[in-house]
């Protein structure tokens, strides 16, 4: 069997091992055993990269006992816990495919990723008994899934009858390492894009797009060995899980939230001694109105990025205030993550801007027809890198439309300087037209999120007979008695007139997918216009 750290053919001749990021994990236990790896702070389980490992071969050799393959698809539906990242680390092991599964949604949603995937296996936290438990009861139709093995985590005496346990199944497995299966060009994962404009897409990495996701990120990042990375979005989403294999491979300590909480975070940056993590502006956000000085230390924090939307400029000078340094990274679930990040040096004086591009990564800023823009002149971002997917799965057509010699065609727009410095602005399908002229509507959310009485805006175009578009405010305000007028009157002098919206909405939330990305599509299924002339 090929070991695990170096291979030694009979010839005495040294080849070349092959890439499966399941060896991360090996690799990390072999060289940093006793090493902190994964603190899963809601459970107050901490667990050595050795005790890692040894957890993350159980269930490999669980799974590979009930027949799961190489090629063969798992799903994951669980919140943050060491079950999950161990459960993607055994999957890679064996050559399978990790399916995770956004838990928001419904089981009419579940269903269809899990049929489109083809996956068989669903490993499924306690908490989502009730939803799994209608997907089972679905069958194999049209409507149904093909998973034939249910594999329930969490509390043994509510498990369902008709699913197996996980802690049964990984305590009666041996901790040896697996045989290996699967590597470089072999299927790794599948991650179904949120849908914000239609259904789901999968993206799908290899164990070599997985690992130059990584390689790229190590390259560019301020991360060391040793740091304690804060982790708290959810591991179905890529700023969660190519950060934590990205730990794996730098060695890292993992401290990973449950889900997201704005008072719990402070707390952890502070006993757990957090010196880097990601976070989406909406959580910046709520961190902010929970901040309290007395209470809060973070003398051991470097850095927090922050990607997932355009982070607004006035919350990065709100953080540097509190001497702490928001470096804005720009990524998709296409390219593993990575795309730009501003440096450090550049955070401040380059606010607004996601920086440039990682070290192995290439971006552009396209035209229609697909030449560069000038400095400035706003277009389409194409990034080039060997992170990128390898295509989208079942989907041969909207592949083709994305991936175009080699470059990844993003769909966001964007502006580059001089300097190559690129300015996120929207998706280019939630920008409108108004008299002609192209607004992005992060620009104006941007001017929004200055206003004192408000907590988050979202805008939108609605049709106009006179205008084509015109922008509308969906705001949340921290004050009742802020008003149409007061929010229309202080955009005035900030922006030029055909980007002024025309209407305002209040609201108690926006509504977001699980990255922090504002649902444009949901917002303007509720405020369908037309707008105010």
């Amino acid at each position: 069997m090929t070991s695990a750290f170096c291979a030694w053919p009979s010839s005495g001749k040294i080849r070349r091992m092959q890439n499966n990021v399941g060896l991360f994990l090996t690799k990390r236990a072999f060289l940093s055993p006793r090493m902190e790896g994964f603190v899963d702070c809601d459970t107050s389980r901490r667990f050595t990269f050795s005790e890692w490992n040894e957890r993350a071969n159980r269930t490999s050799n669980f799974l590979r006992s009930a027949g799961v393959a190489k090629g063969d698809r798992v799903a994951l539906l669980m919140m943050n816990s060491v079950e999950y990242m161990e459960s993607f680390f055994a999957i890679a092991k064996i050559g399978a495919v990790c399916v995770p599964l956004n838990w928001r949604l419904t089981p009419e949603e579940l269903a269809f990723i899990l049929r489109d995937s083809g996956a068989e296996t669903l490993v499924f936290g306690g908490e989502f008994s009730e939803s799994v438990e209608q997907l089972q009861q679905r069958g194999g139709g049209d409507e149904g899934t093909l998973i034939k093995r249910w594999v329930y985590s969490g509390n043994d005496a509510q498990r369902p009858g008709w699913a197996e346990s996980y802690e049964s199944l990984q305590a009666g497995s041996s901790a040896d390492e697996p045989e290996t299966a699967g590597a470089d060009d072999d299927l790794l994962y599948i991650m179904y894009t949120s849908g914000t404009t239609g259904l789901p897409k999968g993206a799908v990495h290899t164990h070599d797009s997985a690992t130059w996701g990584v390689l790229t990120i190590n390259a560019t990042s301020d991360q060391h060995y040793g740091d304690r990375y804060l982790l708290s979005l959810p591991l179905f989403h890529v700023g969660a899980l190519t950060p934590g294999t990205a730990g794996v491979h730098r060695g890292v300590t993992s401290v990973v939230m449950r889900q997201f909480d704005p008072t719990r975070t402070w707390q952890l940056i502070k006993e757990e001694r957090i010196t880097t993590a990601l976070k989406v502006p909406a959580m910046l956000n709520f961190m902010l109105q929970t901040y309290d000085k007395e209470q809060v230390d973070h003398s051991h924090l470097r850095w927090i990025m922050s990607g997932a939307a355009p982070v607004p400029v006035s919350l990065i000078h709100a953080y540097n205030e509190l001497g702490i340094e928001i470096q804005q990274v720009y990524g998709l679930t296409e390219t593993c993550g990575p795309a730009c990040l501003i440096s450090s040096e550049d955070a401040i004086e380059r606010a607004g801007s996601t920086g440039k591009a990682f070290f192995h990564t290439e971006v552009r800023v396209v035209n229609d027809d697909g030449k560069d823009c000038a400095p400035g002149e706003a277009g389409e971002v194409a990034i080039r890198g060997r992170h990128i997917m390898k295509e989208y799965w079942n989907r041969p057509e909207a592949t083709a439309e994305s991936i175009r010699d080699g470059w990844f065609y993003s769909g966001d727009g964007a502006t580059m300087d001089e300097d190559g410095f690129v300015y996120i602005q929207d998706r280019i399908k939630d920008m409108y037209i108004s008299g002609g002229e192209n607004v992005y509507p992060a620009e104006v959310e941007n001017v929004l999120s200055g206003h004192d009485k408000i907590v988050e805006a979202g805008v939108i175009g609605q049709p106009s007979e006179k205008w084509g578009e015109c922008g509308a405010a969906i705001v949340v305000r921290s004050d009742e008695s802020l008003t149409e007028d007061e929010v229309l009157t202080f955009c005035q002098d900030k922006l030029a007139r055909y980007k002024q919206p025309k209407a305002v909405y209040f609201i108690d939330v926006i509504p977001r997918n699980p990255s922090g990305k504002i649902l444009k599509r949901i917002l303007r299924e509720q405020y369908p216009g037309p707008a105010p002339e």
